[in-house]
């Protein structure tokens, strides 16, 4: 049986908020977010990402992250055919929409797969919270991430934050991650704001577009354990 990932359970490797590092791409990087405690990795498959990687790199990495800490694959709306080559080779424990799944696509691919999925919703203002409470009905988690500018050619990992003021005192009926423009000098800060338990970050531990920079991986670590 899959396992469902969310603060307080077997993933839990310390107390405190949890910790996503996304975008992995070496096996230094993997070193680097277990050392410094994170809870969850992610492995990007999305061509136009500097952190894109192929199935068969992922499976490379996967293999070598320590038990306890969980394996996201990060999806933007994915082919049934990438999915299930992703699934077959990849020991994953999540999958991360991050594209424009509707919830009855997030529906049809928790029972395809068998796998807990995170819904990523796109917040700019106000009018972007009631997707929050639609899919919150549907997927396992949802990661609350900075919409992206018009035209953007990345859904996310672009480095910007939103109003966490929009979030303070929401309640939300799943697991959550807070996302977008997190960096080790900030993320202490939006954790006070939000109340968020679990946080993620991609670009905000990188010394350039897809390297990861061991320093900053411990530095935001600890920084959200605050």
């Amino acid at each position: 049986m899959p396992v469902l990932v969310a603060p307080g359970d077997g993933f839990e490797r310390s107390s405190g908020t949890s910790v996503k590092i996304c975008g992995l791409t070496t096996l230094t990087d993997v070193k680097a977010a277990s050392d410094a405690g994170a809870n969850y990795v992610g492995f990007v498959f999305f061509e136009k990402s500097p952190r894109n990687l192929s199935v068969q790199d992922a499976q490379v990495l996967a293999i070598e992250v320590p038990m306890g800490i969980a394996k996201v694959a990060l999806v933007v709306n994915a082919s049934d055919d990438l999915l299930d080559a992703i699934t077959a080779s990849v020991p994953l424990d999540m999958l991360q929409l991050h594209g424009h799944e509707t919830p009855e696509r997030v529906t049809e691919l928790k029972a395809r797969y068998g796998l807990p999925v995170m819904k990523a919703i796109g917040v700019a203002d106000a009018s972007d919270l009631p997707a929050i409470d639609q899919y919150a009905t549907v997927a396992d988690q949802l990661l609350i991430d900075a919409k992206p500018p018009k035209n953007a050619a990345l859904p996310g990992g672009n480095g910007l934050a939103f109003d966490w003021r929009l979030l303070a005192g929401r309640e939300i009926g799943v697991p959550w991650m807070l996302a977008g423009g997190l960096t080790p000098d900030n993320v202490a800060e939006a954790v006070r704001m939000t109340g968020t338990r679990q946080v993620d970050v991609s670009s905000g531990v990188e010394a350039t577009p897809g390297q990861k920079d061991a320093a900053l991986i411990t530095a935001f670590v600890k920084g959200a354990r605050i």
